[in-house]
């Protein structure tokens, strides 16, 4: 008779504080060492995320690293994969009951790939049950054996250690699925700010920046001429490229505006991060232009750059707020990039931002911007 305390205190002290994939690298090893013949020890749950679909944490010492870092993120769409279908994943999502396999008995053709390629390692038992959560859904955990397989005090333990592992999994669960809907809604940076506690109107800082603002041209007449299927999908095509152009070049979306992308490069304030927050913002300009080429993106987009301080932080109303930017420098920015359709350049850079670059550049137009009271000569790359 396994005690089943030692392992209850271990989860509710010091196994809870953990992370799932630091608590199910412990859990495994102490499992075997108290004689259950545990070989392969899997935590998965659903998730809410823009590509994936759900999340397992597993321990398995003698597994391949490359299946384990697959089966770790599962895209949207591994319902209709052959990886899923028919595999007792599947069928303890179905029945939302346990599910068990002797792998030690002859595996005919309707068990699933995973169970003989287990058996072909060694594994001989395959037990996994449903962790039920507080909201009705719930987490899967799987535990596999070799030897003799799990015996029935090794299966009344891993029921009872399946129960109070749930609502540890739930929180950290909940955890994740706020880590994603603010980092997927406002970006890695500006999320973690609101998920550190700045959620209260007027959490306001002044920062430097480069400041990139884009759009689509012909935007109008392209809703207009076009269905809405078809707009959207230009509209996310467009979208993917600013971010991964962006993302590649340290800075980040702070919001989708319409047909637009608002981004910022920050600056630390010295000399050198200014310049280095400008260069970022024209290479992610330039980047940006070269994947929509690559992409064959069926629609010209214009990109403005500028650089200045601005108010990063919180506004709205009461119990509706904005994580947003505000200032003469968001304006500036926005102007320049509605001068590049006029001007017919790519991209456009005010006086400042080219200065910062240090790079060449050339000097297109002297042009008033709506709310700046002197002229501001703009610029486009030298190359461009």
């Amino acid at each position: 008779m396994h005690n089943a305390a030692l392992f209850i205190d271990w989860i509710l002290t010091t196994g809870r504080l953990k992370g799932l994939q630091a608590l199910t690298d412990e859990l495994g090893p102490r499992l075997r060492a108290a004689g259950i013949p545990l070989m392969r020890l899997r935590i998965g749950m659903r998730t809410t995320h823009p590509l994936i679909a759900a999340v397992s944490h597993i321990w398995d010492p003698g597994g391949n690293d490359a299946e384990d870092k697959e089966q770790l993120r599962a895209p949207h769409g591994i319902e209709t994969r052959a990886t899923y279908i028919g595999s007792p994943m599947e069928i303890i999502s179905t029945t939302q009951g346990p599910y068990r396999r002797r792998l030690d008995d002859t595996l005919g053709a309707d068990d699933h790939l995973i169970l003989h390629e287990l058996k072909a390692r060694g594994a001989t038992d395959w037990y996994g049950r449903p962790m039920r959560f507080a909201t009705g859904s719930f987490g899967i955990i799987i535990f596999v054996a070799d030897g003799a397989g799990f015996g029935a005090d090794d299966l009344t333990l891993l029921d009872t250690l399946s129960e109070v592992l749930a609502p540890i999994v739930e929180a950290r669960r909940h955890d994740h699925l706020a880590t994603t809907i603010a980092t997927s809604y406002l970006g890695p940076r500006t999320g973690q700010r609101v998920l550190d506690g700045e959620m209260t109107r007027g959490d306001i800082s002044q920062i430097e920046a480069a400041i990139l603002f884009s759009d689509i041209r012909g935007w109008t007449a392209l809703n207009a001429s076009q269905s809405a299927e078809h707009v959207l999908d230009v509209a996310n095509r467009y979208f993917e490229v600013m971010s991964d152009a962006i993302d590649n070049n340290g800075g980040e979306i702070l919001k989708f505006t319409g047909d637009g992308v608002l981004a910022l490069f920050p600056s630390d304030g010295s000399e050198p991060g200014q310049v280095e927050a400008c260069r970022q913002a024209l290479s992610a300009a330039h980047a940006a232009l070269g994947i929509a080429a690559l992409a064959d993106l069926p629609v010209p987009f214009g990109t403005g750059i500028h650089f200045g301080k601005l108010l990063y932080g919180n506004v709205g109303a009461r119990e509706r707020l904005d994580f947003t930017v505000l200032g003469q420098s968001v304006n500036i920015a926005s102007r320049v990039e509605a001068f590049s359709g006029r001007l017919n350049e790519p991209v456009l850079l005010s006086d400042t931002a080219a200065h910062l670059t240090g790079m060449p550049t050339r000097h297109v137009s002297t042009e008033t911007l709506k709310g700046v009271d002197d002229p501001m000569p703009l610029h486009a790359p030298a190359n461009s």
